[in-house]
């Protein structure tokens, strides 16, 4: 989703005063990269298996092979894609929003209006893929850390801008309501 824009390339502004709905700027998972073993394990689990079915060696009963295949597949390949699909990010115009947990969610925000410190951090893998870990500090709360965050560089300069507009949205009507006040 996206903002109308203006000519200067500034996403409109509502006047002053009036209340401007949370749009949906972005929503995203950490890079799959690391699914890449579970992938290749899924490829070698359903070759191996297709090839030792019916061709076990002495004690040994196919049942034992399924069973075996199985118990990998969930381990190795089940598990971790419902841990990376767990996890998501959002992006709106009011805040940022970090969701994670299978079976109980747990959910952080930050808001644009109270400001924070932006911090990336890119390894050398992550630079290959285009990606980094993102830090978002405010000074008061615990810092919320958005990891393996796709087309880093894009998304930072997303949040940089959402905190210029929000601020700006935010003094605008602190000098409106002033100005407006009663006087004696």
């Amino acid at each position: 989703m996206t903002q109308p824009v203006t000519l200067g390339g500034r996403p409109m502004m509502p006047p002053p005063g009036a209340l401007s709905e949370e749009l949906l700027i972005a929503r995203f998972r950490s890079q799959p990269r690391r699914l890449l073993w579970s992938a290749l394990l899924l490829i070698a689990l359903f070759g191996a298996t297709a090839y030792f079915y019916g061709n076990l060696p002495a004690g040994f009963e196919d049942w034992m092979l399924l069973t075996a295949a199985g118990a990998l597949l969930i381990v190795g390949v089940v598990i971790p894609y419902l841990v990376w699909l767990s996890r998501t990010y959002v992006i709106t115009t009011r805040r940022v929003i970090a969701k994670s947990g299978i079976g109980a969610r747990h959910r952080r925000e930050m808001t644009h209006v109270r400001g924070y410190t932006i911090t990336v951090r890119r390894g050398i893998l992550q630079r290959l893929w285009g990606a980094g870990t993102i830090t978002l500090s405010n000074g008061v709360d615990a810092p919320l850390r958005l990891v393996n965050v796709p087309t880093v560089t894009l998304v930072h300069e997303t949040l940089v801008d959402q905190i210029e507009v929000n601020q700006i949205l935010a003094h605008r009507d602190a000098q409106s309501a002033s100005d407006t006040g009663p006087t004696s």
